[in-house]
């Protein structure tokens, strides 16, 4: 189902996952998606084989739903709101935004608030690391949100194509979320800390001069794009595969910008 903010203010109970929420943001049009509250199960399980990193996996509770942007920020979007495009793959405004600090994209957002473009009672933001990993599941508890194999027609990982791609060159998630395993990987709000395998409710870790990014992206192999793999840069740190996704949000947990 799709919602206008633009003549209605809506009550929480009454989104669903998946419903679409599509916004004109200086003419280029974007859709947000519904992730709903509720509980899952986050962080490295049985079937997650990275050794990179050990993710202990935990039952969150995320008592409110957001509306996530179902790709990540594109280059036109970035233009539209900024003026330039300082990324390294162009050619294309479908391309994901990358080459951006964690900085950088926390400018945007408050550039998109200042401007008054999100809806009546809503506040543009980064996901926290758990809201996106729910996303990402989509009600799954295997590797990747398709289960627990990866191959080149899932997702642009491994190198296999040697730059990104546009956004929804692939199949989107149960919910309706593209590229949520490679092309770039995704800066989220949260600061770098280490978890203890203990139930938890709403966290978010606020402080801290390195940022996690989830996902994975182009140059990573099939292990760094499992949906509980995360990795942290500082926050002034860019690269030709790191972006992010914009969420829309009632209430802030995360409400330190």
């Amino acid at each position: 189902m799709k919602f206008d903010f633009s003549t209605k203010f809506y009550p929480a109970q009454a989104f669903r996952v998946g419903d679409v929420l599509e916004l004109s943001i200086r003419g280029v049009t974007v859709a947000f998606r519904y992730s709903p509250p509720g509980r899952f199960l986050m962080g490295q399980s049985d079937g997650e084989r990275s050794d990179y990193v050990c993710v202990p996996q935990r039952e969150v509770r995320l008592t409110c739903g957001i509306w996530l942007l179902e790709t990540p920020v594109t280059q036109g979007l970035w233009k539209a709101v900024t003026g330039i495009n300082p990324s390294y793959f162009q050619g294309a405004d479908a391309r994901p935004m990358e080459s951006v600090s964690w900085n950088a994209c926390r400018k945007f957002i408050r550039e998109l608030n200042k401007i008054g473009i999100a809806p009546r009672g809503l506040t543009f933001d980064f996901p926290t690391e758990a809201e996106w990993e729910r996303a990402c599941r989509a009600g799954t508890t295997t590797a990747y949100n398709f289960g627990d194999v990866i191959t080149e027609n899932d997702a642009n990982y491994a190198r296999h194509i040697e730059e990104t791609t546009p956004v929804k060159s692939y199949e989107p998630n149960a919910w309706g979320f593209y590229d949520m395993h490679g092309n770039v990987s995704e800066w989220v709000f949260d600061a770098s800390i280490s978890f203890q395998p203990l139930p938890e409710l709403d966290p978010v870790a606020k402080r801290g001069d390195h940022r996690v990014v989830r996902g994975g992206d182009w140059t990573q192999d099939e292990r760094r794009c499992e949906s509980s793999f995360r990795s942290n840069f500082n926050v002034c740190y860019s690269d030709s595969n790191i972006g992010f996704r914009l969420a829309l949000r009632n209430s802030r947990p995360n409400a330190s910008r």
